[in-house]
């Protein structure tokens, strides 16, 4: 077996220790010194502690029985290596390069609740997962360019109730992704002729096509069309191709006989299916501290993405979530790519990718639990969306706000003086003090403790059918450098709701500078950012977002929208350009500003590179609320 000890500091070490040994002798001899030893004392002290932090020590997989490009099942011998780091205080995990293949037999197991994907039901939601880190500290795991290859339905790497946790160079994919995909030929009348991708299984029983994998059968088909011309994502049906008559003309080739007279099919287009159910993620970290992922290639995950749950300090520095070069496959992630809820300390993306997700590359959230009952001192609390519960929401010593569900203005607020999930739907609540009078039922409740600060720059997010990035912290967000490129709907949309989704909360420090927006809104009508809480009711002089700058921005505008803005206080949008894409010759329209009940608004200094002066529609608001040089509509 070799672990090896790594101190390259030895000597220095040594040496600093005798200078302190010394400096403490010399102090009893000459007290004048003394105050200056200390200083010194303490500098020997911190580069101690720096020099003991490098040393690691190196745990090679090998030695545990894994073994590279044999594609045998890699999960025992993961776990052994794993266990060995455990006996570390400060390990590094080498895996070997190449490829390892992992089956959930053998694999580590754990039942785990994570948000947006536990469907409502009552299946199991043990998951296999190939690389558990759990009660860890100061791990590196050093993937070496490693390939790792999952089989059936499994999670890649689960953190949990870790700290100082790293995990680089490494890609993971499926054998059998949970989406199929298959490209259209050719398109007549009567027929399409198809060309299915090779890392599809496929069956045809009566002419009747079925798609399946390793333990898995699609059930429901939701689509999402890929066109290669247009480098963009719709959504679709395949409703058409699974009445029509399959016969198979080749491997992997299939033809459709039936009714196309209707289709808006054409030759090139790439149809990608998946069965909506959500049950496993591609990653998940939760309840742990200071993780960082860098240089990891996600080229495929089931369910939904990267998750952070209940975690502080996250950072994503050239994180790819895409297919693998060559694989001739569109789609990366089932879902979501990245996904953030009810975090806090900082949450970074830095020069990450995505291409290929069917929902949004990028969801950053608290959540909404609702006041089912109040009796005496404690609440009952009860988790809301069918996807997303059985997990602790609140903590002792949490700060909270009670939330009106209908205008999302906060009543009044408090801190927990205990917290604990009584059943996998509800919690129940004590606050330190007496409750309000208007603490009751139907109210909802906002962690305020955990709410990140966010960092999303210099990253490319393309070919998704859906949004860019959601944005819902109180925290600090910074966006900028990076290209939203022909997203599906707006590229960047800011919420909050307490009836929908239960996503929280208010904004009240965004800054959305030095952006590219590229001919975004390919499915939604508008490609405009757009902030948008749901809040039913609007309260006269009460705003639910605060502070939003959005400054230095480039919108090249496939549809007309560039601002669609509700219940801001202290919005800014100056010193951006707008001009009109050549994907549509001709089109040429007004570009279109929405505002709705917002105050202290600033829109000027803009560059309208458009035939049209842009229309700037304003709503419950008047002409006090609004600095700018353009012509406003009042409604």
């Amino acid at each position: 077996m070799s672990i090896t000890q790594m101190n390259p500091g030895d000597q220095l070490h040594e040496n600093l220790a005798n200078m302190m040994n010394d400096l403490k002798i010399y102090c009893r001899l000459r007290p004048y010194f003394v105050a200056f030893a200390k200083h010194l004392c303490v500098l020997c002290f911190l580069l101690l502690s720096a020099i003991s932090s490098i040393a690691q020590t190196r745990i090679n997989a090998v030695d545990f029985g894994l073994k590279k490009n044999s594609f045998e099942n890699a999960a025992l011998a993961i776990q052994k290596a794993i266990h060995a780091c455990k006996k570390e205080k400060n390990a590094v995990l080498v895996l070997p390069g190449g490829r390892i293949d992992v089956w959930p037999e053998g694999s580590a197991k754990r039942e785990l609740f994570v948000s947006n994907c536990t469907e409502d039901d009552t299946l199991s939601k043990v998951k296999n997962i190939a690389f558990l880190l759990e009660d860890l500290e100061n791990l590196v795991l050093e993937g070496n360019n490693t390939l790792v290859i999952l089989h059936g339905k499994m999670v890649s790497f689960a953190i949990l109730n870790s700290k100082h946790v790293k995990l680089k160079n490494i890609s993971f994919d499926y054998e059998r992704p949970t989406i199929s995909e298959l490209t259209i030929k050719s398109v007549s009348s009567n027929a399409l002729e198809t060309t299915i991708h090779r890392d599809t299984r496929y069956a045809i029983d009566s002419g009747r096509i079925s798609l399946y994998g390793e333990g898995w059968k699609t059930r429901s088909y939701h689509t999402i069309l890929f066109d290669p011309l247009k480098n963009s994502m719709h959504y679709s049906s395949f409703n058409p191709l699974l009445e029509s008559k399959a016969i198979e003309t080749g491997p992997f080739q299939v033809r459709f006989e039936g009714n196309f007279s209707k289709t808006s099919l054409k030759a090139g287009d790439v149809l990608t299916i998946r069965d909506p159910y959500r049950d496993n993620c591609g990653g998940f970290i939760s309840r742990s501290k200071d993780v960082k992922l860098e240089n990891l290639k996600m080229h495929f995950m089931h369910g939904l993405g990267i998750v952070s749950q209940f975690s502080e300090n996250i950072s994503l520095l050239k994180v790819v979530v895409a297919p693998r070069e060559n694989s001739g496959r569109i789609i990366a992630s089932f879902a979501d790519c990245f996904h953030f809820s009810g975090c806090k300390g900082l949450v970074q993306l830095d020069s990450c990718f995505t291409s290929g997700s069917h929902d949004d590359p990028v969801n950053v959230h608290g959540t909404h639990l609702q006041i089912s009952s109040v009796q005496e001192h404690k609440i009952t609390l009860r988790f809301m969306h069918h996807q997303t519960y059985g997990f602790e929401a609140f903590f002792a010593g949490d700060s909270i706000a009670f939330i009106h569900p209908k205008t999302l203005m906060p009543l009044g607020t408090g801190k927990l003086k205990t917290a604990k999930l009584i059943n996998k739907r509800e919690m129940e609540i004590e606050l330190e003090g007496p409750l309000a009078p208007f603490v009751a039922a139907g109210l909802c409740i906002e962690n305020l403790t955990w709410t990140p600060d966010v960092i999303v720059r210099n990253s490319r997010f393309e070919r998704t059918n859906t949004r860019g990035l959601l944005l819902t912290t109180r925290g600090k967000v910074r966006i900028e450098n990076n290209l939203f490129y022909r997203t599906g709907m707006y590229p960047i949309l800011i919420a909050d709701d307490a009836s929908s989704w239960f996503e929280s909360g208010a904004v009240r420090d965004v800054l959305i500078r030095n952006n590219v927006f590229q001919e975004c809104g390919l499915n939604s009508g508008s490609g405009a950012i757009n902030i948008a809480p749901e809040n039913h009711e609007l309260l006269a002089g009460n705003m639910v977002h605060r502070n939003i700058r959005i400054i230095d921005n480039t919108f090249i505008l496939y549809r007309d929208g560039v601002l669609n803005a509700r219940s801001v206080d202290g919005l800014v949008f100056e010193g951006n350009k707008i001009s009109w894409t050549s994907l549509l010759p001709g089109k040429n329209t007004a570009p279109v500003m929405n505002l709705t009940a917002c105050k202290n608004v600033s829109i000027r200094k803009n560059n309208f590179d458009t035939a049209q002066l842009p229309v700037l529609n304003a709503a419950k608001m008047t002409n006090k609320e609004l600095k700018t040089n353009l012509k406003v509509t009042l409604k």
